[in-house]
């Protein structure tokens, strides 16, 4: 998937390729840097050309040393993204064959070794992290040390925040490490969403869950029949509820109770109505119920949550 991007995208990709800056960083970490649970390790771009060796002997670290034969181990996360060229990967479960639009993530401790073809070469792009952050972060990102491998296709977004971590990486400016940090969720979160996208892109599925997360929203102040609705869409419950969670992280039951959740947040902090007004008005069957459904969505009582956010209410 191809995303159109600013202006200032295209300008800062290309300030990037005019300036000749190294290809790659390690960085040099305080004792506050690696406080933050997240923290970068390296940064680089390696373009190789057909017909050359590989891997290129470049002056990296021992830790980092690769050899295509004996393969190596890392104490550390890597998420390589290849835009160009094509190659293969393998750990101790399979061998994968590589292509433009491949991510790959090493895992830390896990035996590895890949390699471009000879004939195509390959570009990839790749960030090393680690922290006790970075295992939650690669929780929900569909990658394990099983399955390390995804092709996502190529992605401008994608890119666009490895080149704001590249390029604030070599410049080394106070305070740029832990502005990399952000842009490093930023990155994983891209590359979820993604993934997630790449089931539905140009699907009717897509346009039957949509129209599905519009219904909801127009149904927010009442109680819905989620079968019924699969029904109108022609759609099999089971099915239904499979794709429409994947879509978007939730059931359909559930999807539809966070938005009556948060109309109830709205409805607290911006109107006087009382509690048992707000539940009538969201289509609870009862004032108590919906106090103990917001309660376990949000760890507060409505009361409780109107006078922590703001006004002062009147009625309970």
């Amino acid at each position: 998937m191809i995303y159109k991007s600013s202006i200032f995208y295209h300008i800062f990709v290309c300030n990037l390729t005019l300036m000749k800056t190294p290809s790659f960083k390690y960085t040099t970490l305080s004792e506050q840097d690696q406080e933050l649970n997240l923290y970068l390790t390296t940064v680089g771009v390696l373009d190789v050309k057909p017909g050359t060796n590989y891997p290129p002997k470049d002056g990296h670290p021992s830790r980092y040393w690769f050899n295509t034969d004996k393969g190596r181990i890392l104490q550390e996360y890597q998420i390589i993204y290849i835009t160009e060229g094509y190659g293969v990967f393998q750990n101790k479960y399979k061998i994968y064959r590589i292509s433009p639009g491949t991510m790959i993530i090493l895992f830390p401790g896990e035996w590895h070794r890949y390699r471009p073809l000879k004939s195509t070469g390959w570009k990839s792009h790749y960030i090393g992290f680690n922290g006790d952050m970075a295992k939650l972060l690669l929780k929900h990102i569909f990658f394990t040390p099983e399955k390390p491998i995804e092709n996502i296709g190529l992605s401008t977004e994608i890119l666009y925040y490895f080149d704001r971590i590249f390029y604030l990486t070599i410049n080394e400016k106070p305070g740029y490490h832990q502005i990399c940090v952000g842009l490093l969720i930023a990155y994983i979160s891209q590359i979820i969403a993604a993934i997630k996208y790449k089931e539905f892109e140009g699907k009717e599925i897509e346009i039957k869950i949509r129209q599905a997360c519009f219904l909801l929203n127009e149904r927010v102040r009442h109680d819905v029949d989620v079968v019924k609705l699969a029904e109108d869409l022609n759609m099999g419950y089971s099915y239904f509820r499979k794709m429409f969670t994947k879509y978007t992280g939730l059931p359909p039951v559930q999807y539809h109770l966070q938005l009556r959740i948060r109309k109830a947040e709205i409805m607290l902090t911006t109107t006087n109505k009382t509690i048992k007004e707000i539940a009538y008005n969201l289509g609870f069957e009862s004032a108590f119920y919906f106090s103990r459904v917001f309660k376990d969505k949000t760890n507060l009582s409505p009361v409780e949550y109107r006078k922590l956010h703001c006004i002062e209410p009147s009625g309970k």
